[in-house]
């Protein structure tokens, strides 16, 4: 029998001024659906501190609601040893699965020196323990990047330096997840990778996002927004419907997974799950 997709979620924390508690609700309702796994963004503010939230909030979600928890890990703010750190404490609350990042650059969080790419964290999470490793993707290249070839060489080091899954950024337009999933096969990157779908329920969130991941827009996308972006309840049904179209054309066409960014909705995401639950043989 075929191996049905992966079917998994991405959460964060809350900002350092609210309680766990704030997010709790959205996590058991969010866990009440089943996904294969979710994944925890890195505390707001960074730090150690960091670490710990997405640390305490992956606990939560493996022993309380018995879902298998991704830690996202980013690393270019810290040093092998502060990394080290994290990564123990990780283990011991038996979160086993990372993905790793090179993290998003700041002035408020000066670089340091032992991590430039995260194929460098890759490799140190390799002599560290016995981890899952998990990496990003852009099937759009990434905005730094100076080419899309060289966007290709450092996501193969990635690879070969052990991560064994890939998570897409968000697209909007699966044409270009197909070509980026060509590419990949033609250069040799041959672990699952997921494609990540954001469904926009307003224009801000959908301005902030394309401005970060440099994501295209398609005219079907613009003419949604434009026609219904006046109404809450009607850009976010259209932005669910979007979202429920694009799967259905990714899981038709053979895709690995879907990484779905809840943005800690669980009216959104349960609505896209019901909808494409059968399709993805899951039952609710």
């Amino acid at each position: 029998m075929e191996k049905k997709p992966i079917y998994s979620f991405e959460v964060f924390p809350p900002k350092p001024t609210s309680p766990v508690e704030s997010v709790s609700n959205a996590f058991a309702e969010l866990a009440s659906l089943k996904p294969d796994f979710i994944s925890v963004t890195y505390g707001a503010g960074g730090g150690l501190n960091g670490g710990a939230l997405t640390c305490e909030l992956c606990a939560k979600l493996l022993h309380e609601y018995g879902i298998k928890p991704v830690a996202h890990l980013p690393c270019i703010s810290y040093t092998k040893e502060e990394i080290s750190t994290v990564l123990q404490d990780f283990k011991a609350h038996g979160i086993t699965d990372i993905l790793a990042l090179r993290g998003d650059k700041s002035p408020d969080r000066p670089e340091k020196d032992d991590f430039k790419y995260a194929s460098d964290l890759i490799e140190f999470i390799r002599r560290e323990g016995d981890f899952h490793i998990s990496a990003a993707c852009y099937p759009e290249v990434h905005p730094e990047a100076r080419t899309a070839a060289d966007d290709l060489r450092h996501l193969k080091e990635k690879v070969d330096k052990g991560a064994s899954h890939l998570i897409s950024q968000l697209f909007f337009d699966n044409a270009h997840f197909y070509d980026f999933r060509e590419k990949c096969d033609i250069i040799g990157i041959n672990v699952p990778i997921e494609a990540g779908i954001m469904p926009v329920v307003n224009a801000a969130q959908i301005n902030r996002m394309v401005s970060l991941c440099g994501a295209s827009l398609p005219r079907k996308f613009t003419v949604m927004m434009q026609r219904f972006g006046h109404s809450p309840e009607a850009i976010r049904d259209a932005g669910i419907a979007y979202a429920v179209d694009q799967i259905v054309d990714l899981v038709a066409n053979g895709v690995d997974g879907i990484h779905l960014y809840t943005m800690n909705n669980p009216y959104v995401a349960k609505r896209i799950t019901e909808a494409v639950s059968g399709i993805l043989g899951r039952s609710l």
